[in-house]
């Protein structure tokens, strides 16, 4: 029987599972692969700078995002490219821009539609 090879995979990868912005993160973590067993370690021990990273930001899109309560794209569209850190993601919900008021509105809508359409092709499976 042969022997398993290690899973790895790249950092870019890890960051995006670990919801982290990669370019915030330390050079070693940067720079090689990152094993399977190094990636549970991480995500059952995690490292000084990798909470606080989580804590304090920068912050990938998509956190960014779910922070807002907005989509990536509604960030793309109020141009909000760069990684924010939570004091910069607090203060815009202190703030409340007009951009913000109306993608927090079109993503509501969004998620009611497609509970209705979910909750309809429920009710018409239950009649089947």
């Amino acid at each position: 029987m042969s022997e398993k090879t290690p899973q790895n995979m790249k950092p870019a990868t890890a960051a995006k599972k670990l919801s982290i912005y990669l370019p915030a993160s330390p050079a070693e973590f940067q720079e090689g692969q990152v094993s399977r067993a190094t990636f549970d370690e991480l995500v059952a021990n995690p490292p000084q700078w990798l909470t606080d990273l989580r804590a304090n930001g920068p912050h990938p899109r998509p956190v960014v995002a779910h922070k807002l309560n907005v989509s990536i794209a509604g960030l793309a569209r109020a141009e909000i490219t760069e990684a924010l850190t939570t004091e910069q993601i607090d203060a815009l919900l202190a703030d409340r821009p007009q951009w913000l008021q109306e993608e927090r509105a079109s993503l509501a809508a969004v998620r009611a539609e497609e509970k209705r359409a979910r909750d309809a092709a429920a009710a018409k499976g239950d009649r089947s």
